[in-house]
């Protein structure tokens, strides 16, 4: 099979491989159909880490993915041979302190597909995966769809574990793929005024078209200045999509005392500085999310009754031979990129 490398910062390289096969009576083997370009992926290829977890060149990224079943172990009955799925990139023991009381994402063992240390990504043309990592989608969802189930989980995470009632007042600061997913997924629920926040006008457009109350550029705009003009006693919820620690800072200045912090994008520094002071003031809950736990099904259901549909975000498309231009794309946020996919079709 073919995969893609990352062979070095910034630089991708084609490789061939042996087919992968069945070893525990509950694998499954994906022909991987699609794999959608993440910002976690872009801090590897950029930076080769995010905090501890550095690259050891050649190294497989991609965990956003679907595909379609090709074998089946003799235990399996999750999925049959021949059904398209969306695949959960984490892979937890069941077993440990975190699993037992739901909370999988933090498993004690975890591994994720496409983390350095952890387990080789989705960028090549099979994996093998346990049938439990294994979500069968409807025949009139794609697998570029079905992939974009893994960042809608998250955001469906994001809101589950929010404060959110029928009248919150909620920004969202960064509308990359993640925050744009959250904005998709608040428009689910009842929610009071939305606002929305990034640097990129592009990104900006994409979120105008879920109607939310107000959106501004903080490059362009004093943010605080024109939310407490709409929202004089400021916001109930900020999710902080972007990863940068000034939209952290922001976020505490956005939140009326007593607000909701929560913390979804990455950020590419080891430590970030809090106005401690002000958080302490007003009393500020700050909410941290890792990935997802039991979200999957959650976000292709939502995606399959058409309650959400993902489809306008992917804005361009690419053969796995031309990772490094998809890469590269996203890593410069050119051409007005939101969520760049790699199709193995």
């Amino acid at each position: 099979m073919k995969a893609s490398y990352l062979a070095g910062l910034g630089r991708f390289a084609i490789r061939q491989l042996p087919d992968p096969t069945i070893v525990n009576d509950t694998d499954v083997l994906v022909k991987v159909k699609a794999v959608g370009v993440c910002g976690s992926d872009i801090h590897y290829f950029t930076a080769g880490r995010i905090g501890s977890q550095v690259v050891a060149f050649p190294f497989i990224l991609g965990h956003e993915s679907a595909g379609t079943v090709q074998k089946i172990g003799t235990r399996v009955t999750r999925v049959a041979v021949g059904q398209n799925v969306a695949i959960d990139p984490a892979i937890s023991c069941g077993r440990c302190d975190q699993c037992k009381a739901g909370r999988v994402n933090t498993c004690r063992t975890l591994r994720f597909m496409g983390a350095p240390g952890q387990m080789e990504g989705c960028l090549r043309e099979f994996v093998v995966i346990p049938e439990q990592c294994c979500y069968p989608v409807p025949d009139t969802m794609t697998c570029e769809s079905a992939a974009l189930a893994e960042p809608l989980a998250i955001a469906v995470y994001a809101v589950d574990r929010s404060p959110l009632t029928a009248n919150a007042t909620v920004a969202i600061l960064g509308v990359g793929p993640i925050g744009l997913c959250v904005l998709h997924v608040l428009r689910t629920r009842s929610a009071g005024s939305l606002f929305v926040t990034d640097r990129i006008e592009e990104r900006l457009a994409h979120a105008r078209k879920l109607n939310p109350l107000w959106t501004g550029n903080p490059g362009r705009a004093d943010i605080v200045r024109q939310v407490a003009a709409l929202e004089p006693s400021l916001l109930d919820i900020v999710f902080e999509c972007s990863g940068d620690p000034a939209a952290i800072v922001q976020g505490i200045d956005l939140l009326k005392p007593g607000g909701t912090l929560v913390i979804v994008g990455i950020s590419e520094t080891d430590a970030v500085p809090f106005p401690v002071h002000e958080l302490r003031r007003k009393e500020i809950t700050v909410l941290n999310i890792r990935r997802q736990a039991h979200c999957t099904q959650k976000a292709i259901d939502l995606m399959a009754q058409r309650r959400i549909s993902l489809d306008e975000m992917i804005t361009h498309r690419f053969s796995l031979e031309d990772t490094q231009q998809a890469f590269e794309l996203v890593a410069q946020y050119r051409d007005g990129v939101m969520k760049a996919m790699i199709s193995m079709d």
